[in-house]
């Protein structure tokens, strides 16, 4: 993945109220070639900004207001894993057959076919995940901390797999062996991905704004 929480670029704030980002788990400054070596830079100059503008905000908003309805039912679908017990799935399992479904179908050199294969192993993870189980207790408990990981490895993965299949390009880190060649307007825009109501995934695109004259002109100097 390329990309990551979508922010705003002077702020990081994220596009829920009160939630900043920073680093590479934001959408970040290096396009579809992340390079490891400017990870650390990214972090501490916006992670500075980060800082900031949260302080800011946090001595000007008011508090906001939480359901507890909403906050009954996080915590209800957090703690069902020990309901279930080991006669649950395996969190364990689950986490390893995605990981080895992503390796495989949508790793390196991607194609379509592979990639909806994963989409719709995803779906089954997803369904082996709402009945996973565990023993214990919650202090230290890693197999829970793992039933919980799974509701985000799952979204990550299906959000990466349908975007990538929307880019029907190869560019930067993104390999397609079926549309192998870079394409203009794929440079255009970015993709994100949102919750439908019905809880299903949809993938759009996002206008990405002019280059700076004086970015453009760098560009073409390191072209020469």
């Amino acid at each position: 993945i390329m990309g990551g929480i979508r922010v705003n670029a002077d702020t990081q704030e994220s596009t829920i109220p009160g939630l900043f980002a920073a680093g590479e788990c934001a959408a970040g400054i290096n396009g579809a070639n992340r390079l490891g070596g400017n990870s650390l830079s990214d972090l501490i100059v916006f992670g500075k900004r980060a800082g900031e503008y949260a302080a800011q905000l946090a001595k000007t908003a008011s508090a906001p207001k939480v359901d507890d309805r909403v906050v009954e039912k996080a915590m209800q679908d957090s703690l069902a894993p020990f309901d279930r017990g080991a006669a649950g799935e395996n969190p364990y399992k689950v986490q390893q057959d995605l990981q080895e479904t992503m390796q495989a179908l949508v790793g390196i050199v991607r194609t379509e076919k592979e990639m909806q294969e994963a989409i719709a192993k995803i779906a089954g993870f997803r369904e082996r995940a709402s009945r996973v189980g565990i023993d214990g207790h919650r202090e230290y408990n890693s197999g829970w901390h793992t039933c919980i990981d799974l509701r985000n490895l799952l979204d990550v993965s299906e959000a990466i797999a349908r975007s990538a299949v929307e880019r029907k390009e190869s560019r930067g880190g993104h390999f397609r062996e079926d549309f192998p060649d870079k394409k203009d307007e794929f440079a255009a825009f970015n993709f994100g991905t949102r919750r439908q109501p019905d809880g299903s995934m949809t993938v759009y695109r996002i206008p990405l704004p002019p280059i700076p004259a004086e970015l453009k002109q760098v560009i073409e100097e390191q072209k020469q």
